[in-house]
């Protein structure tokens, strides 16, 4: 159950995987067990929130507080379709063309999180309220970057607009080194950020 819900859960855009929506009245402190194992078997990718993104990262995670992916995308939009009345091959074709009628955030993220997986990197993230919004930033991944830190938010569409990163950068000043907006155009520069497109995100 906490596999097959894996999609549902990006879909969510929340700030963590929500156990207890998906295994009535539990809560991840109940089930260390069960995700050790998913993790182990390399089937899944687990995220965990940085609570102080600094450069010593692993020592400031919430073990509690993370996102999973897949460890193969192709298996991931294969998960989020199961359940649908049309063919595997329909389903591909649709993602190629950009013709499906969802978000696909989610599936550009399982793309870097498997990406930056398989350049070595342990996946961070980081969230924090938006002043008096009931909506949070968020920067989807956090990279060491010599004595700084890297931020990456990824999105799903051709638009330039980062707020997270921009917040990101203002909060953490003095730790930022390189800023990069993932997306589905071409590389370019904007200002302290550098836009490159998804298939580049394993040179990062």
């Amino acid at each position: 159950m906490l596999f097959d819900a894996i999609p549902a859960q990006l879909a969510n855009k929340s700030s963590r995987f929500h156990v207890s929506s998906v295994l009535a009245n539990r809560q991840a402190s109940d089930i260390l067990e069960e995700l050790a194992e998913l993790r182990e078997s390399k089937t899944v990718l687990m995220a965990y929130h940085a609570n102080d993104p600094n450069v010593g990262m692993s020592s400031s995670v919430d073990l509690e507080k993370f996102k999973l992916y897949l460890a193969d995308t192709g298996l991931f939009v294969t998960l989020m379709f199961k359940d649908a009345a049309f063919t595997e091959n329909t389903v591909y074709e649709k993602l190629l063309a950009d013709k499906l009628p969802i978000n696909l955030g989610m599936v550009y993220e399982n793309v870097v999180a498997q990406e930056l997986t398989a350049d070595g990197y342990g996946l961070f993230y980081h969230t924090w309220p938006k002043g008096t919004s009931n909506h949070n930033y968020e920067i989807d991944f956090i990279l060491p970057d010599g004595k700084k830190i890297c931020p990456i938010e990824v999105k799903a569409s051709r638009y330039k607009t980062h707020a997270s990163l921009d917040a990101f950068a203002d909060k953490f000043s003095s730790r930022i080194g390189r800023q990069y907006l993932v997306y589905t155009k071409d590389m370019r520069k904007d200002r302290e950020v550098v836009c490159i497109p998804t298939y580049m995100a394993r040179f990062l």
